[in-house]
């Protein structure tokens, strides 16, 4: 187990420089200048003092040779300082740490609904023994796939906030203000759990223990629940680094529709403005999550299928098991 930790631990490691280094190229290939970018006021168009934009880029060292620049980024990301904004002046840290709050609880939330409605869906379909009905509901999540996210928050804005006047069209904060959001987050992040887990549980239903369990005299829906709902969960789980890194990426838009302060539009205003040091932490910032649920994933594999921890026993016990004696190539010599 150690090992696989620290194997683990080695492959985040990895991620996280390969997320920083390729951030770091395409931003540097940009062909704007950020300093200038900055020093004209959000592109009025009106001339700049070419000695404050020197100044500028010396104290940003961007003036400096690449490969310098680089190093000295990595040097400070390593050590926690993620420098500071080109367009605000303010530590990047702050800046995520002020945006932070927000996005989580409107990712908390609608990870929350996607769960619960993914699961929902999956388990009526394979649950039901109408084929109309499931035939209906796997249909569903194709549906939430294919729906784009600005189009379906544009739409719950227009019926609960213009029209029926039931929650606060934009910004806002508290419950009522995160639920339209957390909805439209949520509706393509549960059709591919529902996609997901709707796959697991119809193969696992054709798995021979399942015959077992339901000849021993166990009803349908406790089958479902007890013994196929561990295992057939473990493809939902596998995903759930790409799930995470979907609503990471959907906050952007729905932040924009909804006009909510939070990580979203920090990167959306930093990527306009080319702000390097605002974009390379947040590209930090969804790297280290991501690697995180990867990691913690891996480690309850174990816990969702016994069969898991079995081989994982059986390979270390015969990795362990030394060679007998007298062998060729691992085959006995007989005298």
């Amino acid at each position: 187990m150690a090992r696989y930790l620290a194997l683990r631990v080695l492959q985040a490691i990895w991620v996280l420089w390969a997320a920083f280094t390729l951030s770091f190229v395409v931003l540097y290939l940009l062909p704007a200048d950020p300093i200038s970018i900055a020093a004209d006021g959000g592109g009025a168009g009106t001339p700049v003092d070419k000695a404050a934009i020197a100044e500028l880029q010396a104290r940003y060292g961007l003036d400096r040779p690449l490969w310098e620049q680089y190093w000295t980024a990595l040097w400070h990301a390593v050590r926690g300082d993620l420098g500071h904004s080109i367009g605000t002046g303010q530590p990047v840290t702050s800046a995520l740490g002020d945006a932070l709050p927000s996005t989580l609880a409107l990712t908390g939330l609608a990870l929350v609904f996607a769960t619960v409605g993914g699961v929902a869906v999956a388990f009526a379909a394979t649950y039901t023994r109408r084929p109309w009905l499931r035939t209906a509901l796997a249909a569903l999540p194709s549906l939430g796939v294919s729906v784009p996210t600005f189009w379906t928050g544009l739409l719950l804005l227009q019926l609960f906030s213009f029209q029926w006047r039931l929650v606060p069209a934009f910004g806002g904060h508290g419950f009522a203000a995160t639920v339209l959001p957390a909805v439209t987050l949520a509706l393509p992040i549960g059709a591919v759990i529902a996609q997901v887990l709707t796959a697991g549980l119809a193969a696992t239903w054709r798995q021979p223990f399942v015959d077992v369990a339901l000849a021993k005299g166990g009803s349908r829906w406790w089958v479902q629940r007890k013994h196929v709902l561990r295992p057939a969960s473990v493809p939902t789980f596998t995903i759930a680094g790409v799930l995470v890194g979907n609503m990471l990426a959907g906050s952007v838009v729905v932040e924009t529709v909804f006009a909510r302060q939070g990580v979203g539009r920090l990167t959306q205003s930093a990527v306009l403005a080319q702000d390097i040091p605002v974009v390379q932490g947040v590209v930090l910032l969804t790297s280290t999550v991501f690697v995180t649920v990867n990691l913690a994933v891996d480690l309850l594999y174990p816990l969702l299928d016994p069969r898991i921890a079995a081989r994982a026993r059986r390979t270390l016990a015969a990795e362990a098991t030394p060679e007998p004696s007298g062998t060729v190539e691992g085959v006995a010599v007989r005298g």
